[in-house]
């Protein structure tokens, strides 16, 4: 992260969320704010449809991954609303708008929590796109590098309760030593949350075939000034989650989340391998 810049993961990730609401039916994900947020509420679609890089395998493999990393988040979500859990935490939240079309209303308080210069870029974004500032929703700035989430949570009214945290697209750009603070710190909450997040597979494990695509991925985001760091192999995570305190693991790969969201599909979306999605609850 480039001090004092606005996250460039973060606008890339909204474009492809944007883009998966147009090019790809049935949708996987709906954000009926997805195009509005990144300044494209009408014109976007054209150019969407018009921009030949997005049709490549890449492309849609990636915006596949973006799109459903999202849906496991808040169908996870409507669980733990359902069992009673009654704060949601968006861990660099980007320019993600849950908490800008929150079904659940009052009854569920969301903080987001950003690097601060991310997160006055996208209030920029939202007063841009006339999206309102709920009254449910608390904004939390930190540096995860530097500063502890939680304490800074907390500082902002989060109560100690069963809560239910969204970690999409961080994990890979941390120290693992940062990583494994937070998933601790989230593991101490009382029974009834817990955390979905996305992770980076070690190289070593990838088909041939993936690790070329990982190659040209990584070396993207670190032009970007914001290179992956942090790589995990699934079957020493699962132990240390478990290890943790984490009560109950599903973690997803690319089979996993191919056959609960893309199966059937007429148009061939699919997500690659190079990431997973778990889900630990508490």
């Amino acid at each position: 992260m480039l001090e004092n810049t606005p996250s460039h993961t973060a606008k890339r990730v909204a474009l492809r969320r944007a883009a998966h609401q147009v090019l790809d039916h049935p949708r996987v994900f709906d954000d009926p704010l997805a195009l509005r947020i990144v300044g494209a509420p009408s014109e976007g679609e054209a150019a969407f449809r018009q921009d030949q890089r997005e049709q490549t395998r890449f492309a849609r493999s990636m915006r596949a991954f973006m799109a459903v990393r999202s849906r496991v988040a808040e169908d996870e979500l409507a669980r733990a609303v359902a069992r009673g859990v009654k704060q949601y935490v968006v861990l660099g939240a980007g320019l993600d708008t849950f908490a800008y079309r929150n079904p659940f209303g009052d009854r569920l308080r969301v903080f987001e929590v950003d690097y601060p210069a991310t997160q006055a870029w996208k209030r920029e974004q939202l007063r841009e796109g006339g999206i309102p500032e709920p009254e449910w929703l608390q904004y939390v700035p930190v540096d995860f590098e530097h500063q502890t989430a939680i304490e800074a949570l907390t500082r902002a009214g989060m109560q100690r309760e069963p809560t239910l945290f969204a970690w999409l697209g961080v994990t890979m750009y941390l120290e693992e030593t940062t990583v494994w603070s937070v998933l601790k710190a989230i593991a101490s909450f009382p029974p009834g949350g817990g955390v979905i997040f996305d992770y980076a597979v070690i190289p070593e494990i990838l088909s041939p075939q993936t690790q070329l695509v990982f190659n040209e991925l990584s070396r993207r985001v670190a032009r970007g000034g914001e290179p992956w760091v942090t790589f995990f192999d699934p079957k020493v995570l699962g132990a240390m989650l478990r290890a943790t305190g984490f009560a109950s693991l599903n973690d997803m790969g690319s089979e996993a989340l191919n056959q609960a969201y893309f199966n059937g599909r007429d148009d061939g979306l699919r997500v690659g391998g190079l990431a997973h999605v778990v889900t630990a609850l508490v």
